[in-house]
């Protein structure tokens, strides 16, 4: 069990997805027992056990869509031949189980001005861990991101390097200009980095520039067709922090829907 607290605790302290099962009730004969857990990371691996068996391949096969959508499940397995005639089962018994997900999306934000400040300071008491990234040392400081979970002052290339984004995590681009945008797209893509959202703050005009520059540059189609822009959901934001709102929002959309 302490090993599953202890991991719960790094998930929450780092961001990540697991799911947590837990046997809350069981009939006849049956070898997981009630209140035992099991919690399924997101590379599949797991922690402690609900009974083993057909029981937790179930799990493991429900797991994934708990962290997909993160909606908790609750279902039961008959264990006896009649209804798992594959197994061999003879117990007889029937367990009952709960899966929840445990779920801190990462979001990396690449550009640490006006915007960014408001979204950090919008979406992260809905839940979201950021980590914002800019290339001047003034900008990229704890003092401005108070609730980012990291900050950190390098080139582009050097801070995506050294990042770990992987399909559960929000990136976002609000550089100062095309240049920059260019340049975090561009390192973006050589790291092949499939996030469960990309993109960039920006015209459609603007993007239609990047997106060629891109392509000349023989980045993968897969790639471009990933980056939306413009960002947030269409609520005619304006100020800075309507905007931060309005992409918050469709973080919240992009989870919940």
């Amino acid at each position: 069990m302490r090993a599953i607290y202890d991991e719960l605790a790094r998930i929450h302290a780092e961001g990540g997805a697991a799911a947590i099962c837990t046997v809350i009730g069981t009939q006849g004969s049956t070898p997981g027992k009630a209140t035992m857990k099991l919690l399924i990371k997101r590379d599949g691996t797991g922690i402690g056990s609900v009974g083993g068996g057909c029981v937790e391949a179930e799990v493991y096969t429900r797991a994934k869509d708990v962290m997909a959508t993160e909606r908790p499940q609750r279902f039961s397995v008959d264990l006896n031949e009649h209804d798992n005639p594959e197994t061999g089962l003879v117990c007889g018994g029937r367990i009952e189980l709960f899966i929840e997900p445990v779920v801190v999306p990462n979001v990396y934000v690449f550009g640490a001005g006006h915007v960014a400040r408001a979204l950090v300071e919008a979406a992260q008491p809905a839940g979201f861990r950021f980590t914002v990234v800019d290339d001047r040392d003034e900008y990229a400081t704890p003092v401005r991101f108070p609730k980012a979970a990291n900050v950190l002052a390098a080139a582009w290339d050097d801070a995506i390097a050294t990042l770990s984004i992987d399909a559960d995590a929000f990136v976002v681009i609000m550089t100062r200009g095309h240049k920059d945008d260019l340049a975090v797209l561009r390192a973006l893509a050589a790291r092949r980095v499939e996030p469960r959202y990309l993109g960039m703050i920006g015209s459609k005009s603007k993007w239609v520039t990047l997106s060629k520059d891109l392509r000349d540059e023989g980045v993968a189609e897969s790639f471009v067709k990933r980056v939306k822009t413009p960002i947030g959901l269409d609520i005619g934001a304006r100020s800075a922090e309507e905007i931060a709102i309005s992409v918050a929002a469709e973080f919240v959309q992009l989870r919940r829907k």
